[in-house]
């Protein structure tokens, strides 16, 4: 293996990893509190949290996509394929399933349970990240 994708492999674990500490700390923290809020008040924060969160999230899920394409196309294996899998699935639940529900908070539209919906759905994308960390580390530090 070169010693380029070896550095790779370190940076993705640093990704992955910035992208578990965040998704536990939204799926404990952060989306449960949004039930404490007044309608109005969610609103005015919801907006505010996601243009904020977005900084974070945004610049680590691209990294994220990124590397793990690099490393499918240097160095084609069952782990890296397995990660890019999982990596699109993040994605894929990200931009239709979450995305369309923080427009509906943006918009006030809270009907249906929403807000416990966002937490309960929100389990996969944990999951998910977790499991993505998990095998990296263990391909990283095991192999």
């Amino acid at each position: 293996m070169s010693r380029l994708v070896e550095h790779f492999d370190m940076v993705r674990l640093l990704f992955d990893f910035g992208l578990v500490i965040l998704i536990w700390m939204v799926q404990l923290v952060v989306y449960p509190s949004f039930r404490y809020y007044k309608k109005s008040d969610l609103m005015r924060w919801h907006e505010r949290y996601t243009k904020a969160i977005s900084i974070i999230v945004v610049p680590l899920m691209f990294g994220q996509l990124f590397l793990v394409i690099f490393q499918i196309v240097e160095v084609f294996d069952v782990v890296t394929a397995t990660l890019m899998g999982l990596v699109i699935a993040v994605w894929i639940s990200t931009f239709a399933q979450f995305v369309p529900m923080h427009h509906a908070i943006a918009k006030g539209d809270l009907k249906d349970g929403l807000l416990r919906k966002l937490v309960r759905q929100n389990w996969l994308r944990t999951f998910l990240w977790s499991t993505i960390l998990i095998i990296d580390a263990t391909a990283v530090f095991y192999s």
